[in-house]
């Protein structure tokens, strides 16, 4: 741990291969997380500050607990701090292997999917450790409502603000100032959808407000409702499922991606991506142009029926990844997206080395690369 107090820091004994969490806390399921020089990961998360770092054996976290503030926040926040009570037992040992999904073997099953799969088999050893996160519901729709048409960093930037603008202050860490996030209720008052535009939400804007405005006439655990049982929120007991398993999918399921439609500006994919990564539902698969070049690639889509992303080929894309992978078959999916960016990511890095060292300039024309000298 290098310079790091370990006097302040508690240990969880978690290989690499079963948690990576600087591919997991960075592949596009949360936003909000913030690594620092020091290779330290935090975010306010339930009422405090989560700070993590990992070595080959061990994650270490450490919890700073909301401050009572004796000024008013800057910038304002339309929620005041949160302050817990002296007397809470600290729960985030609970709160992290519940949010970093931590109860199944993961090296089980990568074995599973890699034995029914070869494609996942070839790509998959080199990005272990990619777990899906058990996140609040309400964040995750938001987050995914303000993921169309855009990209991860452009995302935290807007769920940051967000936060800043309507989520209650925790504190401060490095120097920096920790937001909670903002409940449905703090984004369901008139300005908001204005206040957002200015913010460079566009579009989005009008969705969050509306959905917002949705979901707060609704019973305060209307969204945990459309949960997974297996996979409940944070402090309660999970139960099991009576739902029959099939290639499309738990009626559970598909009760909550109905519902999700339901909501502004959420489409299949959005309601895939909030059913997996914020209801727990691991057969959902969220196909977006990136996923179904993957399917048109490896899995043989892309011709007859199947020659462009419809309706039924989104639904077809997801029932052969389930019928490959089962329950988890949006987990799978989730890694071999994940490798795809590492490797586009790897692919970008090995051109600028060769640019470097052979002192030439790739320029792409009409999609082949072609080499020319410098000056």
């Amino acid at each position: 741990m290098g310079a790091f107090n370990l006097v302040e820091w508690q240990k969880l004994p978690v290989s690499l291969t079963e948690l990576c969490i600087n591919t997991t806390l960075r592949c596009g399921q949360s936003f909000r997380w913030r690594k620092n020089d020091a290779g330290v990961w935090s975010m306010a998360l339930h009422n405090r500050i989560v700070c993590l770092h990992q070595d080959t054996d061990h994650v270490y976290y450490r919890s700073i607990p909301p401050m009572r503030l004796q000024a008013p926040p800057t910038p304002p926040s339309s929620n005041p701090p949160s302050v817990a009570p002296e007397s809470d037992a600290d729960n985030t040992l609970e709160l992290l292997k519940h949010y970093l999904n931590l109860t199944p073997n993961l090296t089980q099953l990568y074995a599973q999917w890699s034995a029914s799969d070869a494609n996942f088999a070839k790509k998959a050893p080199k990005f272990t450790g990619v777990r899906i996160l058990k996140q609040d519901a309400w964040e995750a729709l938001v987050g995914f409502i303000c993921s169309s048409n855009n990209n991860i960093v452009r995302i935290s930037q807007m769920i940051s603000k967000l936060c800043v603008n309507y989520g209650p202050l925790l504190g401060h860490f490095d120097g920096e100032a920790y937001h909670d996030f903002p409940t449905p209720q703090a984004l369901a008052v008139d300005g908001v959808e204005a206040k957002l535009r200015s913010l460079g939400f566009g579009y989005r804007a009008k969705y969050l407000y509306q959905t917002a405005c949705i979901v707060s006439s609704h019973p305060a655990d209307w969204l945990d409702s459309l949960r997974n049982p297996e996979s409940p929120a944070f402090g309660t007991k999970p139960s099991p499922s009576t739902d029959d398993w099939a290639p499309e999918g738990r009626a559970g399921y598909h009760a909550a991606h109905e519902a999700l439609l339901t909501l502004q500006g959420v489409g299949p994919k959005v309601a895939d991506c909030v059913c997996l990564m914020g209801l727990g539902w691991g057969e959902a698969v969220p196909v977006d142009t990136h996923v179904w070049q993957i399917a048109q690639r490896d899995y043989k889509f892309g011709k007859g029926k199947h020659a462009s992303l419809t309706k039924a080929t989104y639904d077809a894309v997801g029932a052969k990844f389930r019928s490959l992978w089962g329950k988890e078959a949006g987990w799978a999916h989730s890694v071999l997206f994940t490798a795809d960016l590492k490797a586009f990511s790897e692919r970008v890095i090995a051109v600028k080395r060769e640019m470097e060292e052979e002192e030439k300039v790739v320029v792409e024309v009409g999609g082949v690369r072609k080499r020319k000298k410098r000056g």
